[in-house]
């Protein structure tokens, strides 16, 4: 047989291309590496978002319901692939994910072209629609889309607590811990591929463990954890304030490799915006809180997010806000505007801050935490830190310190003409410069 016709049957009994799109949050990160784990293990051929189509693939696009602006762009993309699809330049396009999951008969409904929806937890029948088989061996082991070096690793799924104007547990359900022998075989796997750092991510973190040990049970996963050789960082992501355990932060002050940071969203200040927004804590019991987590790990990097125009906030509820945001003096911090989420339970109440109102609200705060992040950058200058070198972009390495998140936290840059570091490598660092958001110094030896 000739070599053109044996190469012929081989492409035409080949599996097709998957390419698996991601929106949304780092927890649809990880669920996009776990399918593309499971494909490779299938011994197909997996990319994530590729630049180039090919008319025999097929299109998996993981969605973002999280607010209005998530929505749209996962709508969007939705009907780009579509197209793509009625023009014969893709094969078939999957829709899985959180908006699918919220809106699936809807969806069906306005884009009937699409070959199957699923929702979050359908893993295994996303699978066999592409023709593969769930192989519980490979739990654990996934396919990056982030650089090698770091890695966001999702300890539970779902989410228990009520608060109103959250959409989380429609779409993700109950809060499911994952046992702890099965995160060290996951984190091992990671470390023996060469990730240093390890970005822990759920609805709650905090939460971990109630439901499968009876207790909180978050100190322990970062003992177990900080023991896998080859794990430099251990970051926590999205703490709940209520019921905070604080023995999480002895491990902080025992463990070298748990970064000083702690990411724990507070949403509002005053009592009467919180008490709506169903968070279970009070203006003081949060100025307390944070007091106590700073006191007891004195150099900690904070990081917060709040929500600008949440039904019924007045001006005086904002400008409050805004007074202890200038107070407590965060050492990060994102601002959000209200989104009305169908099926919540703010969503009963009158969305009745005009959306330019939210939107002003959001700016002014950010105004005021980039002057609180100058000013705590200045005082960095002349210190040296440990930083991770994540990529060289144009004339620079960029890195991070350990107070620092990949995407949404400062950064470092490295002059490149003077000094030399290796992506995905710890260097010291020297700063001699600061802005509001950059960090830039020279590597010290």
């Amino acid at each position: 047989m000739k070599t053109k016709e044996i190469n012929r049957q081989v492409k035409s009994i080949s599996k097709p291309r998957v390419n698996v799109v991601t929106l949304g949050c780092s927890k649809n990160i990880y669920d996009s590496e776990v399918l593309m784990g499971q494909l490779k293990g299938n011994a197909f051929d997996v990319v994530h978002e590729a630049d180039k189509v090919s008319s025999n693939d097929i299109v998996v696009i993981n969605t973002c319901g999280f607010i209005d602006n998530a929505k749209q762009e996962s709508i969007d993309t939705i009907l780009q692939y579509s197209e793509l699809k009625e023009q014969g330049k893709v094969g078939k396009v999957i829709v899985t994910g959180c908006l699918s999951e919220r809106y699936k008969p809807e969806l069906q409904a306005e884009i009937p072209n699409i070959d199957a929806y699923f929702g979050t937890n359908d893993l295994k029948d996303v699978l066999t629609t592409i023709g593969a088989n769930y192989r519980h061996e490979l739990i654990g082991e996934r396919l990056l889309t982030t650089p090698s070096h770091f890695a966001y690793f999702k300890i539970a799924e779902g989410c228990n607590r009520p608060c109103s104007f959250c959409a989380i547990p429609l779409m993700r359900g109950k809060h499911v811990t994952k046992p702890i022998d099965e995160l060290v075989t996951e984190a091992k796997n990671l470390a023996k591929n060469g990730t240093k750092e390890l970005i822990l991510i759920a609805q709650d973190l905090t939460y971990y463990g109630l439901d499968l040990y009876g207790k909180r049970n978050l100190d322990e996963l970062l003992r177990r954890l900080s023991d896998v050789n080859g794990i430099e960082w251990i970051r926590l992501q999205y703490a709940y304030p209520s019921g905070f355990p604080m023995e999480v932060l002895d491990v902080m002050n025992e463990r070298e490799n748990i970064c000083k940071y702690l990411d724990m969203p507070l949403q509002h200040i005053t009592d009467n915006m919180l008490k709506s927004m169903r968070r279970g804590i009070t203006k003081q019991k949060t100025i307390d809180l944070v007091s106590e987590i700073r006191d007891r790990v004195p150099n900690i990097a904070l990081r917060t997010t709040l929500i600008t125009g949440y039904p019924g906030e007045t001006v005086q509820d904002f400008e409050e806000m805004a007074q202890w945001v200038e107070d407590t003096r965060f050492d990060r911090l994102g601002c959000f505007t209200y989104s009305h989420e169908e099926k919540t339970h703010a969503h009963t109440l009158v969305d009745d801050v005009p959306d330019e109102v939210k939107q002003e609200r959001a700016d002014a705060i950010m105004e005021i935490q980039q002057g609180i992040s100058f000013e705590k950058n200045q005082e960095k200058i002349g210190n040296t830190y440990k930083v991770l070198i994540d990529k060289k972009d144009g004339g620079y390495f960029v890195g991070r310190t350990e107070f620092d998140s990949p995407e949404v936290d400062n950064e470092v840059l490295i002059d490149a003409n003077v000094d030399y570091a290796t992506v995905g490598g710890f260097v010291n660092v020297k700063i001699d410069n600061a802005e509001d958001f950059d960090l830039y110094g020279q590597i010290v030896k």
